[in-house]
């Protein structure tokens, strides 16, 4: 009996569901011709307005085609007035069908003044979101009853165009030199009074610390290098020195789309145990080192606060509706994304230079709409292969198949280790063996340098060189302030 009344309320409920559709769509008629009119009479309106609104907030569709004619002028510079709107109408052809000159000149007769120009275009704004908020949710309700639909892409796709809608609607205004100055003062007197502390998410790596007070908020981090130089591993560093920090934890988010989970997993457990990832990944270890791995390594790991998702060839709305979740429902405060140039961007339309540069923009505005910094693993080209012995340390030139990386991205690192290339010995002969260069070659608020590490990558470990065991081809990093070079001139020291 309860199940045949749930079919019921259901059939009733699809029913009612059904007369909202055949209700006349939300709409302000008379706000938009009083919009357009007040444009027509005042070419400041046109400043106001063009904030709030664009031409598809407009129902009626002469209202659309005046106002797009009207843009056409504004970005001709040509003045905007009756005349020479039903010129450009003419022009394009579209005269006829807005009802004429009359019309136009029609559109000017009610509006009295325009104060009020404003909050009239919020209306509209707000009409034509309820719009697109009834055929967005018409379009979700109809491909929940197909049986062929996937549920989990239906609910990123609901989540990206409730995104799509926010983000087109919502516009920010420009602010002050005064309102600017109040903000930088405050982060100043709060950064004099920190002591040194971390403003950002802890690296795990004190001159990196210092160099970058933790990965700051709303950064665009790229971490480049060549195939089997490390940056996974030096990734799965990272994203353990945050998530296990004694001081300051911060929850990781950590996109595979290279390798699985269990794969990561068990690279993290090496570096957390000590135990070679070989033994670990074939299970050949002796009871004290099974020991260990159990103590040292699965006992925290199991209670790390790092979440990954090894979804293959993820494409941009799939990645920032994932990313979204991951921040709402576990505090999430890093994002580590391996590799850049494996996702797919929100359409395969144009070439893949221009495909990776949306997706970079991408990754770079979910950073700002998330307030979390994300740090994309990025492969190099093969430029660096082709230059003389020596002069292969990478470059910003050799990021691979856009240069919108490294325009998007608020800081560039790279990472190089000299056996990479076969420098295997130092002039003086000694090993370069582990010996690694991470290079901060772009930091858009900050310094530039050159960090040493000694990479163990049995263990997919990194450790700083910290003065007491210097490697084989380093001399003691001096202090950040003073100068510093990269092959190709650029001042290490100078900020960007």
């Amino acid at each position: 009996m309860e199940l045949t009344s749930l079919n019921k309320d259901r059939k009733r409920k699809s029913v009612d569901m059904s007369g909202l559709y055949a209700k006349v769509p939300p709409q302000a008629k008379e706000l938009e011709e009083a919009v357009i009119g007040a444009i027509l009479l005042e070419r400041s309106a046109y400043d106001v307005v063009s904030g709030i609104i664009h031409a598809d907030c407009f129902y009626v569709e002469a209202h659309k085609m005046i106002y797009q004619a009207i843009e056409g002028l504004n970005m001709k510079s040509t003045p905007v007035d009756i005349l020479t709107v039903v010129e450009e109408l003419k022009s394009r052809g579209q005269l006829d069908n807005v009802g004429g000159p009359y019309f136009v000149t029609k559109l000017t007769n009610g509006v009295v003044s325009t104060a009020n120009v404003e909050a009239h275009a919020r209306i509209v704004l707000q009409k034509f979101i309820q719009r697109e908020l009834i055929r967005i949710s018409g379009e979700i309700i109809g491909m929940a009853y197909e049986d062929s639909t996937d549920a989990f892409e239906l609910q990123d796709q609901a989540e990206t165009s409730i995104l799509a809608l926010s983000e087109n609607t919502t516009r920010k205004d420009y602010v002050s030199a005064g309102q600017a100055v109040v903000k930088v003062v405050e982060r100043v007197d709060k950064l004099r009074f920190n002591n040194g502390k971390l403003t950002g998410v802890p690296t795990g790596y004190s001159e990196l610390d210092r160099i970058t007070f933790g990965w700051q908020e709303q950064d665009l981090i790229i971490l480049a290098a060549r195939p089997s130089v490390g940056k996974t591993a030096y990734a799965l560093n990272l994203a353990r020195n945050s998530a296990l920090n004694p001081i300051k934890p911060v929850p990781v988010g950590f996109f595979s789309l290279e390798m699985s989970t269990s794969q990561l997993m068990m690279r993290t457990l090496a570096i957390e145990s000590g135990i070679g990832l070989e033994s670990i990944s074939r299970g050949k270890m002796t009871d004290g080192d099974y020991t260990v791995f159990m103590g040292n390594g699965v006992r925290k790991m199991e209670t790390a606060p790092i979440y990954i998702d090894d979804t293959a060839a993820i494409n941009l709305n799939q990645f920032r509706s994932k990313a979204r979740r991951m921040v709402n429902k576990h505090g999430v405060g890093l994002i580590i994304i391996d590799y850049l140039q494996l996702m797919s961007g929100s359409n395969n339309k144009g070439n893949r230079e221009q495909e990776i540069s949306a997706i970079s923009r991408g990754l770079k505005a979910t950073a700002k709409q998330l307030n979390v910094p994300i740090i994309a693993l990025s492969q190099l080209s093969r430029n660096l292969e082709n230059r003389s012995k020596g002069e292969q340390r990478p470059r910003l030139s050799d990021l691979r198949e856009s240069g919108a990386i490294e325009q998007d991205a608020d800081m560039v690192m790279f990472l190089y280790r000299p056996e990479y290339h076969g420098d295997i010995t130092t002039a003086d002969g000694e090993s370069t063996n582990g010996d690694t260069e991470l290079l901060i070659a772009k930091h858009r608020n900050g310094v530039l340098a050159t960090l040493k590490f000694q990479a163990n990558l049995s263990i997919q470990k990194f450790t700083e060189w910290n003065g007491e065991a210097p490697l084989s081809n380093w001399k003691p990093m001096k202090d950040i302030t003073e100068p510093k070079r990269f092959d190709d001139g650029f001042d290490t020291n100078r900020p960007f």
